[in-house]
């Protein structure tokens, strides 16, 4: 496993990955509802699934459900320390969660 951490400007050439104030407020105009996920000295910003990429993510994952968080993962990623989507362990944990981005919102059926 590499244990590199992504050099962005946000990070320089180690540590967690921090978005601009400026750019959280960019990315939640854009698209809602913004989500951090963080492991040990990491982390990463990302938005909720829209219909067309849980349809995709629900395809692709039949077989594999490592599949699901992958399609997941590269429509909904906005910024952070890529080695939380290509080190096997953090991968795995990100794997758990990814689900829970997923918002349904349930109503009632009523006989009329």
């Amino acid at each position: 496993m590499n244990t590199k951490t992504a050099q962005t400007p946000e990070t320089g050439a180690t540590g967690k990955y921090t978005p601009t104030a400026e750019q959280i407020a960019k990315w939640k105009k854009q698209h809602g509802e913004i989500f951090a996920y963080e492991a040990d000295d990491l982390a990463c910003y990302l938005r909720r699934p829209d219909r067309q990429t849980v349809e995709l993510a629900s395809v692709r994952g039949q077989n594999s459900p490592f599949k699901f968080t992958e399609v997941i993962l590269a429509n909904c990623w906005l910024g952070g320390n890529e080695e939380l989507r290509t080190g096997d362990n953090y991968f795995m944990g990100l794997s758990q969660i990814v689900s829970d981005l997923v918002e349904i919102k349930k109503g009632e059926l009523k006989k009329v």
